[in-house]
Parts: C-alpha cells; structure tokens; sequence
C-alpha cells in the first residue's frame, strides 16, 4: 500500500512542530473518535472503515517523496522528526460491523500527542465515509429481507470511494458488486451482465439476447427494459428458454412492471426466472416494493452517498493528556452545541436476559458491574504500534448482522425517529454529560 502520510490536514503537521519546539509532543495522550449525535433521523449507526484504517495506520510513513512535498510547510527538525515516524502507541475500537450510537466511543488513541494528533484526518475520512455507506446498506438489507441487494454505485462517486463503498456495502449485507477493485482487494463477489448499449449495438433486440445468452450461458440477466418490456421478455424467453435465469427492469413503475412480467414469465413456462429491479433505488422504495414479485435490487447513487448522510459526522477530540505529575488528567472542549466529554472511556451495549439491546453504557474508571448479559465493546486493534485487529471481512459481516439482530424492534422502522437506545453515561466524569 502507498504511504498515506499526506492524507492529512496542514494544521496537524503545524500543531506537531509548535509542540516539539515547546517541549509537550512526548506528552501521554488520549485521543477519541466518536459522533456527538446520529445523522439526522436515524435510529442506529453502524461501524465501518476499521480494517482500512488498520492498513492507513501501518502505511503512514514519511518517505522521501513526502517529505520533499512538505519542503516549507514545517521546518527542518520536525521533518526530521516525521522522518522516523512510526505509530508506536496502542489503539482501542468497536470492532467492524457492529452499531454505534451517540457518542460511542469508536476508536481511542493512546500515544504521545505527536504521534496521535497526525493520524486525526486519515481515521476520520476512512471512518466517516465508510460508517456512512454502511449504515445505508443496513437499512437497505433490512427492508429488503431475503432478497440480495446488489451495490452498483461506482460511477456515482469517485473512483476510490467506490472501491470503499462497496466494500462498506458488504459488510452491511449487500450479496455482491459491480466493481471490480473491491473483488481484487476485499473479495467481495462481484455479478453484472450488461448495460443498453450492449442492446443498441446489435440490429435487434434478439440478436443482443442470443449474442449474451451464447457466451454467458442460460442463467444470465437480460435487460428488458431499452425498447418494449413485454416483447423483450417473450424474446428472452424465446432465445434462453425457460430456464432463463433472470430479468433486469431499470425504469418505469417498477412495482407494477415486476407484476407484470412476473405474470408473462410464468405464462411462458419460465417460474424459475428472477426479476431484478434497478433505478434509484432507497431503502424507502425498497419498502415500498416489499409486496411486489422482486427477488433482487440493484442500488447506486442512493447507497454511496449514503442516503442522505454523506458523512456519520464523527470527530477526533484529545480527552486525555499527562500531566507535570505524569498521571493522565481529563480534558475537554466545552464550546457550545460542540461539547466533548473528557476521559479515557469504557464502553459496553446493556442487554436484557433475552440478549435484547437496551443501552448504550459510557463510562470512566472501572466498569460497572456486568451481570453476565452486557456486552463489552471496545477490542484491541494496536498494541504497542503492531496491529493485532485485523480479521475478514465476511467476520465483520457476521457481526453486523448480530448486532442489529440484538437491537430493537424500532430499528426496523424506516420513518425518521430518535436513536433505538438512549447512551448512559456512568462513572467518574468531570464537567457536565452531553
């Protein structure tokens, strides 16, 4: 992987220089990433862009083509300094995959300040963006039931960020993508079959059916929707048989359509044969389809801009520093409307007997008593600069569907409403709790 030490903001690289000039960089330090509120309207978040950060982390180095392009932006020690970098310091998270609520501690950095305060901008882009399109895919999974959602929203965004997307979209149910990166990287499966222009290349509608159905084989997807759907469904039917494998609609009333074609193909002996719909697809219009013959949805624009919420909105605050005693002493910014709450955190999901969520529980100093049924949170990600957390993605999958399993019923509901568990906080805070 390329250096990832210039994914970072100016003023953290001048930060760092004014506090090795002032003697305090060394100083032991917490750092926390964490969402002051869910997005707007949402009942639940989910955790997503850990094992690429693990993989940004162990990439940020300050090699020679870095350091010539930071030539006047800070000054000769602290390139120096930054020439040797190397995170050495230990970092706590929620693992990947799991909810996340207000003010839920997702990652804690605890290093010196120079080390910790560098990596500020690289874990909040990677957790934002990932977080984001993955709380989506959830709610997209979850109306969707039984049926496969499937992520083809690279060329809504930019190139890396679909990679991400889709990688985010997996963990949080989706069955496969259209992008290619992601399978190379992540393995995440991949499926497509092809576009209209594949069907306005050919002299008929026919000749582009049996043109697919001769090198992909019976169980394709044919897309009937570029010129009259009825007839392409007949057609389709004609060229693979009735063991055609599938169907795309991509535009139209596509509740009424699939009824529609759902009753031709099963005129024409084709029951087996599947309808995929495509077109703006949300969570909300996939709800709306529930009750129509659909056994698949291809998602786009609507999942990699995160369905409204780009962004999960975290930040990246110091909430412990050593101080001239060499003992770590809470900090906080107490700016209005933009409160942090000072300490090193615990943090565990309070469930019932049943195993049913009912609080996101907050803490410092030493955690309540877990009657057995709690759940603790935060796992080991980095120790002493080595990452001990990675783990496949398919574990982070089987995660997520646990955790919103647990949570609930409210989580389900897709009208806008207030987060499905209220966050407690509990022990020894300073100032006042958010």
């Amino acid at each position: 992987m390329a250096s990832t030490a210039l994914l970072t903001d100016h003023y953290e690289l001048t930060m760092l220089q004014a506090a090795l000039a002032g003697g305090t960089a060394q100083r032991r330090s917490v750092f926390e990433l964490f969402g002051r509120r869910l997005p707007e309207g949402r009942r639940y978040g989910v955790v997503a862009g850990v094992g690429r950060a693990l993989d940004a982390i162990e990439a940020f180095r300050f090699d020679d083509e870095a350091l010539a392009a930071l030539d006047g932006v800070v000054d000769a020690p602290t390139l120096e300094w930054l020439s040797g970098y190397r995170f050495g310091g230990d970092i706590w998270g929620y693992a990947e995959g799991d909810a996340y609520f207000a003010h839920s501690p997702l990652l804690i950095v605890e290093a010196s300040f120079a080390e910790a305060v560098v990596l500020e901008t690289v874990l909040l882009s990677i957790y934002n963006h990932d977080s984001a399109i993955a709380s989506a895919a959830s709610r997209m999974t979850l109306v969707a039931g039984d049926r496969p959602c499937i992520e083809m929203g690279s060329r809504r965004t930019h190139e890396e960020a679909a990679v991400a997307a889709a990688r985010a979209a997996y963990l949080a149910g989706f069955a496969s993508t259209s992008n290619l990166a992601a399978r190379h990287r992540y393995g995440v499966p991949t499926t497509g079959t092809s576009a209209h222009s594949f069907t306005l290349l050919h002299d008929s509608e026919a000749d582009a059916f049996r043109a697919q159905v001769d090198s992909l084989g019976i169980g394709t997807t044919l897309l009937v929707d570029t010129y009259d759907i009825g007839e392409a469904v007949r057609l389709g039917v004609e060229v693979a048989g009735t063991d055609l494998g599938a169907v795309r609609i991509d535009s139209g009333d596509l509740g009424e359509l699939a009824v529609q074609v759902r009753a031709q193909l099963d005129s024409l002996g084709a029951t087996g044969t599947r309808i995929v719909v495509t077109s703006d697809l949300d969570e909300f219009a996939i709800a709306t389809l529930a009750a129509a013959p659909v056994d698949g949805y291809g998602v786009g624009t609507q999942l990699v801009t995160g369905s409204g919420h780009p962004t999960s909105g975290f930040v990246y605050k110091l909430v412990a520093r050593e101080n001239d005693s060499g003992m770590l002493q809470s900090v906080a910014k107490k700016s209005v409307d933009k409160t942090s709450v000072g300490g090193r955190k615990y943090a565990l999901r309070r469930r019932s007997a049943d195993g049913s969520a009912g609080a996101e529980v907050v803490g410092i100093g030493t955690p309540s008593e877990n009657d057995g049924d709690d759940r603790e949170l935060l796992v080991p990600l980095v120790r002493d600069g080595e990452i001990v957390g990675r783990e496949p993605l398919d574990a982070a999958r089987e995660r997520h569907l646990a955790a919103r399993a647990e949570l609930p019923l409210a989580a389900q509901q897709m009208s806008r409403g207030e987060p499905v568990i209220p966050t407690i906080f509990e022990g020894d805070f300073e100032g006042d709790q958010p």
